[in-house]
């Protein structure tokens, strides 16, 4: 007999009973009980709270025998104090409920108190209870996180609604706009997330317990009163759904895609920006590295960990999606779920942060920027619409003449951020239409202004100083009662959490 048979024999393999006559083999020791285990201290505090919850709401319920209360509680509460990453996870015990369980029979030695934590109640219901305390704990530490993100990018934008900058389609100069109307960009769907943040968190924060296996229990096992002690919002009524579903695991994980897909974006475009070829931000030292081989090297490298980042929260959705992809009565083989979803949070957690830091310490080269506003005929579009008003040409006939007229001074060797004067329309005009327009030269000049063509865009949404501080007041709206929301949140699960251990504690001292 191997070592791992001797040591299960010895105590009696946790979940086995008396329906199979073999110990575990040592490769399913070695391989799925491993497995589990391995996520055993991020789920060791949300599988905690579950029992101690789930033996409150049965002695509250009066389903529990008196003499059995205060042992079981007390081992429960000795399991729950114990930190998680000092557990002693044993593969040869089997998963994590089983692992605890073998823990709690060592506590509670007299009696069998300990079996009446298992009435009424599946494997699989302390371990997707606690993975959704889990998830809901880590997915309101990410909003935090977010919020903090939007705030940054707010308090950026409020400080930078006259700072001039290039706009860029296709990597190429396309319209002057100004720093503030460019952050607001990701400010956007960042407050998009967090609706659909609060949606998610919503959904997870629905009550499993108490639903028996499948089809409920002939127990009258009280479920709102298990919701009440966990801080959920509500029930999972259906006991199947409840106990099984894919659905909410997989939308958390596709909004954390959502969400890194805007911090890439973001950090994208800050790569570039923070080369010398554009040379418009310089991030703090503390967020940069250097080359081991070229010492002259300031690398970005909090941008490439963003970056890597948010394709790996690609990966952790499709784990996510293909582990469920099941059928409906098929639960196992979410464990590969288990620890996907807490560590793809946890890690978009982090991103986030790192990308607040980034954007709270960096060094906006300001008047680079505003230089090369005008640059490139970046006034084109606002020249084109000109033509139209002063001179009566369509705008296709006007999009034909200033392309003519760049196309022309680009050959000519002309600088770019020298904008096209009177006579270089008429030379296009005479060429395209045979005649010249005789334009003002003060009015060209004044169309293609970078400062003129910002404070023009008064519309909703605009770049103009005016109707950013719209955006920022309905902005700064939404992220305020966002963050109130999140901070209301964090308070209310900090006391459920310590009016359950005081319940707790009191059955346990009788």
């Amino acid at each position: 007999m191997s070592d791992n048979k001797e040591r299960a024999a010895r105590v009696g393999h946790m979940g086995y009973g008396a329906r199979l006559t073999e110990q575990p083999a040592d490769e399913l020791i070695q391989s799925a009980f491993a497995h589990e285990v391995s996520d055993g201290a991020l789920l060791y505090r949300g599988m905690s709270l579950a029992d101690l919850a789930y033996c409150v709401m049965l002695c509250e319920s009066g389903l529990i025998p008196y003499a059995a209360r205060q042992p079981l509680l007390r081992g429960l509460l000795e399991l729950h104090a114990i930190p998680p990453e000092q557990f002693p996870f044993d593969p040869v015990y089997g998963d994590i409920y089983t692992n605890r369980e073998q823990a709690l029979r060592e506590r509670v030695p007299e009696g069998g108190a300990d079996g009446w934590l298992r009435l009424g109640r599946a494997r699989r219901e302390s371990s997707t209870v606690g993975y959704l305390i889990t998830t809901r704990a880590h997915l309101l530490r990410l909003i935090e996180a977010h919020a903090a993100l939007i705030g940054a990018l707010l308090r950026l934008a409020s400080e930078h609604r006259a700072t001039l900058m290039p706009d860029y389609t296709y990597l190429q100069k396309a319209h002057p706009t100004t720093l503030a109307h460019y952050l607001l960009t990701f400010a956007a769907p960042l407050l998009r997330d967090a609706e659909r943040l609060r949606a998610a968190y919503g959904r997870v924060n629905q009550s499993p317990m108490g639903g028996g296996s499948v089809n409920g229990s002939r127990l009258p096992l009280n479920r709102a009163r298990a919701a009440e002690l966990l801080g959920f919002e509500g029930i999972a009524a259906h006991t199947r759904d409840a106990m099984w579903q894919a659905d909410v695991a997989i939308e958390v994980a596709a909004e954390v895609v959502i969400l890194m897909t805007t911090l890439d974006r973001l950090a994208e475009d800050l790569y570039l920006f923070a080369t010398e070829e554009f040379g418009y931000v310089t991030l703090a030292d503390a967020h940069s590295r250097t080359s081991v081989i070229m010492p002259q090297k300031k690398n970005p490298y909090s941008l490439a960990y963003v970056r890597g980042a948010a394709r790996a929260s690609g990966g952790a959705l499709y784990t996510i999606i293909a582990t469920n992809q099941t059928p409906s009565g098929q639960p196992d083989n979410r464990i590969f779920a288990y620890g996907e979803l807490p560590r793809a949070l946890d890690r978009a957690t982090r991103t986030v942060r790192l990308l607040t830091g980034v954007l709270e310490r960096a060094e906006w080269q300001i008047e680079r920027m505003a230089a090369r506003a005008g640059e490139g005929f970046s006034g084109a579009t606002d020249l084109g619409d000109y033509l139209s008003e002063a001179a009566d040409l369509d705008p296709r006939t006007a999009h034909r003449l200033i392309g003519y007229a760049v196309r022309k001074a680009l050959e000519a060797g002309l600088p770019s951020h020298q904008p096209l004067n009177s006579a270089a329309l008429d030379q296009a005009a005479q060429a395209l239409l045979g005649r010249a327009l005789n334009l003002p030269e003060e009015a060209v000049r004044e169309a293609q202004e970078p400062r003129a063509i910002v404070e023009s865009r008064r519309g909703i949404g605009g770049a103009s100083p005016e109707s950013v501080s719209a955006l920022l007041e309905d902005y700064q709206a939404r992220y305020q009662d966002y963050q109130w929301w999140e901070d209301q949140e964090q308070v209310r699960l900090e006391v459920v959490e310590q009016t359950l251990l005081t319940l707790a504690r009191a059955i346990a001292e009788g």
